[in-house]
C-alpha cells in the first residue's frame, strides 16, 4: 500500500538576531556620554516641563512668586543698604541697581538649589529605568528661566520709571544669562552627586547660598572691593555675571574684562570637573539614593 509523500517543510529564512546592549560600568577615564544626552533630548524636554508644571501647582499666588522674591528683597536692601548704610550704586538709583543684580542671582540660587536636590527628588525614577542621569540636574536648571522672564518684566518697568534706557550693549545680556545657567549647573553637578551619598549637603545648601550672595556684588558695587582683593574676588563666577548684567542694562562699570574672563574660566573648570565626578559616581546612584 503506497503512501503519499509529504512535501518538505519550507526552510525559514535566516533572520538577524536582535541586538544585545550590555550595560556595564566604565573603567578608567569615564566618557561623558554627550551623544546619549542628544538621543534622550525628548526626555530632557519632558523632565523640564514636569518641573515647570508642578512648580506653582496648588499655590494661591501662582507665578507671582517669581516676582515677589526679588521684589521684596530689593525693598529690604534699598531700606537698609541704600538708605541707612548709604552704599554707593554707581550713579544709578539703588532700587534699580539692586534689582538688576537680584535677577541673575535669584535665577542662579533657584537653579543651584533645585539641581542639587534633583537626584534625591527623582529617586523613584532612578531606581526603575536606565537613562543618562545627567539629564536630571540639567533639566532642573531650565525652569528657572521662566521665573527670570517673569521677573524681568518688573525690571523693564522700573527702568522706564526712573528714565533709564539700555544701550546697544544689551545684546550681550543672553551671554551673561547663559553664564549664570552654566555656573548653576556646574556647581549643581558637584552638589547633586555629593547629596546622594552625604545628605548633609541639603542642610548646608541654604547657608552656602546666603554666604555666596554676600560674597557677590548684589548689594554693593565691585568698586568697594579693595584693589588687592580684586583678583581673589574675581574667582567668584557670579561676580562677572552680575557686573555684566549691570553693564549691559544700566551702563554701569566698565566693559566685560578681567572679571568676566576669570568667571568663564572658573565656570568651565567647575563644569568639566563636576561632569566627570558626576559620571564617576553615577554607577552607585541607584544603590544608595
Amino acid at each position: 500500500m503506497s503512501t503519499a509523500l509529504e512535501p518538505p517543510a519550507p526552510i525559514a529564512p535566516d533572520r538577524p538576531s536582535p541586538p544585545i546592549n550590555r550595560i556595564a560600568p566604565a573603567r578608567g577615564w569615564i566618557p561623558l556620554g554627550l551623544r546619549q544626552l542628544w538621543d534622550y533630548r525628548e526626555l530632557l524636554y519632558f523632565l523640564a516641563w514636569r518641573d515647570i508644571s508642578v512648580r506653582y501647582k496648588q499655590t494661591v499666588l501662582g507665578a507671582a512668586w517669581a516676582i515677589i522674591q526679588p521684589l521684596f528683597a530689593m525693598v529690604v536692601f534699598t531700606l537698609f543698604f541704600g538708605r541707612l548704610a548709604r552704599v554707593p550704586s554707581d550713579g544709578v538709583p539703588y532700587p534699580v541697581f539692586s534689582y538688576c543684580a537680584l535677577l541673575p542671582w535669584t535665577f542662579f540660587a533657584t537653579a543651584l538649589t533645585t539641581s542639587s536636590n534633583s537626584l534625591v527628588g527623582s529617586s523613584n525614577l532612578i531606581t526603575k529605568i536606565y537613562f543618562p542621569r545627567l539629564l536630571i540636574p540639567l533639566a532642573s536648571v531650565v525652569p528657572g528661566l521662566v521665573d527670570f522672564a517673569i521677573a524681568f518684566v518688573v525690571l523693564i518697568g522700573m527702568m522706564l520709571w526712573y528714565g533709564i534706557a539700555p544701550t546697544l550693549d544689551v545684546v550681550w545680556l543672553p551671554c551673561f544669562l547663559l553664564l549664570a545657567l552654566v555656573t548653576a549647573l556646574a556647581v549643581g553637578l558637584w552638589l547633586s552627586a555629593l547629596n546622594v551619598e552625604y545628605r548633609d549637603i541639603r542642610y548646608t545648601l541654604t547657608f552656602l547660598v546666603q554666604l555666596w550672595m554676600f560674597a557677590s556684588p548684589v548689594v554693593y558695587p565691585t568698586s568697594m572691593v579693595p584693589e588687592r582683593w580684586r583678583a581673589l574676588y574675581g574667582l567668584n563666577p557670579m561676580t562677572g555675571v552680575i557686573e555684566g548684567f549691570r553693564w549691559a542694562l544700566l551702563g554701569t562699570g566698565t566693559a566685560p574684562g578681567l572679571f568676566t574672563a576669570v568667571s568663564v574660566a572658573v565656570t568651565l573648570l567647575l563644569l568639566v570637573s563636576g561632569a566627570y565626578y558626576f559620571k564617576r559616581m553615577e554607577r552607585s546612584f541607584a544603590d544608595i539614593v
